[in-house]
C-alpha cells in the first residue's frame, strides 16, 4: 500500500517557498504522492474553510513537477464543473507529459454554492456536468495525435452513493474523503467499488482518541498505524494523509504536520 499527502495550497501561511518546502519534505520522507485541493473563487463559503491565498492546482503542480523528481502529483479533488472539459483535458495532458507521467487526477462535483454562482455554473447540475465532462476528457485523451498524454488515472472523490456509482462507471478508483472506519466497512460490504484510494485525516495526539466520531487517522501514532493497517486489509491501494485539521493558522506552522508525517514514515514501509 502506498501513501500520499494532501498538501495545503491555501491559507495565510502558504506561499511559494512554503509549497516548495512541503514538496521537498514529502518527497524526501519517501511518500509516493503529493496532492492539492481546488478552488477558483474564494467566496465566503470557501473562505470560511480555505482562506486566501489559494494556489490553483494545475499551475502549482506544474511548478512542483520541476521541483520534484519522483513523487506522483495529483488533485484531491478537482471540481470538474468549474472548467470547460477540453481546457481541463489539455492542462491535464500537458502536465502528464511535462511531469514524466506522474499525474493522478482526483475529481469531484464540488460543494460551494456561492463559488458556483460566481463562475456562472448551475449548482443543481453539478453531478450531471461532472459525468458529461469526464466522458469528454476521456474522449479528448483518446486522440493521441493531439493530446497524447497516455493514460491519466481518474480517482472519483466523494462519500455519497452518487459518488460511488460515478466511480464505478467513470473512474479508475474511488476516493472517499475523511471518514470513520465503521462507515467505510459498511459501505464496502454493500457496494462494489473500483480500486480503493481513500483520503484520511492526519491528527496525531499524545493520548488515544476514543468514541464513535473518531475519524480514521486521528489519535496516537499507534492508532494511526492501526488505521493504515486496516485500510490495507480492506484493499486500499493508496492512502492519502490530510494533515490540515481546519484552523487556517496551521498553514503558518507546517513543522507540526511534518513531524507527524515523519513519524508515520518511520513506522511504515512506503514502497
Amino acid at each position: 500500500m502506498r501513501l500520499g499527502v494532501n498538501v495545503p495550497n491555501f491559507g495565510p501561511g502558504t506561499d511559494p517557498g512554503t509549497l516548495e518546502r512541503w514538496a521537498l519534505t514529502v518527497e524526501g520522507l519517501g511518500y509516493d504522492l503529493l496532492m492539492l485541493s481546488d478552488h477558483l473563487v474564494i467566496t465566503p463559503d470557501v473562505a470560511g474553510q480555505y482562506p486566501a491565498p489559494f494556489y490553483e492546482p494545475f499551475t502549482t503542480l506544474a511548478w512542483l513537477a520541476g521541483v520534484t523528481r519522483r513523487i506522483r502529483l495529483g488533485t484531491t479533488v478537482l471540481v470538474v464543473p468549474y472548467r470547460h472539459p477540453l481546457l481541463t483535458a489539455r492542462m491535464a495532458a500537458n502536465l502528464q507529459q511535462l511531469s514524466g507521467g506522474r499525474l493522478v487526477l482526483g475529481v469531484g462535483v464540488g460543494w460551494a454554492r456561492q463559488e458556483f454562482d460566481a463562475l456562472g455554473v448551475p449548482f443543481g447540475r453539478r453531478g450531471a456536468l461532472t459525468d458529461e465532462y469526464v466522458e469528454a476528457m476521456r474522449a479528448a485523451w483518446a486522440d493521441e495525435r493531439d493530446y497524447g498524454p497516455g493514460r491519466i488515472p481518474i480517482w472519483v472523490g466523494g462519500n455519497s452513493d452518487a459518488a460511488l456509482r460515478r466511480a464505478a462507471r467513470l473512474g479508475d478508483a474511488w476516493h472517499p474523503l475523511r471518514f470513520r472506519l465503521p462507515w467505510l466497512r459498511e459501505t464496502l460490504g454493500r457496494a462494489e467499488v473500483p480500486e480503493l484510494v481513500p483520503r484520511i485525516a492526519l491528527r496525531m495526539t499524545d493520548t488515544p482518541v476514543t468514541g464513535p466520531d473518531r475519524l480514521a487517522g486521528e489519535g496516537t501514532l499507534d492508532q494511526i498505524i492501526g488505521d493504515l493497517a486496516e485500510l490495507r486489509d480492506l484493499g486500499a491501494a493508496t492512502v492519502v494523509l490530510d494533515p490540515f485539521n481546519g484552523d487556517p493558522a496551521e498553514t503558518a506552522h507546517p513543522e507540526t504536520a511534518w513531524h507527524a508525517l515523519a513519524a508515520v514514515a518511520a513506522r511504515r514501509e512506503l514502497r
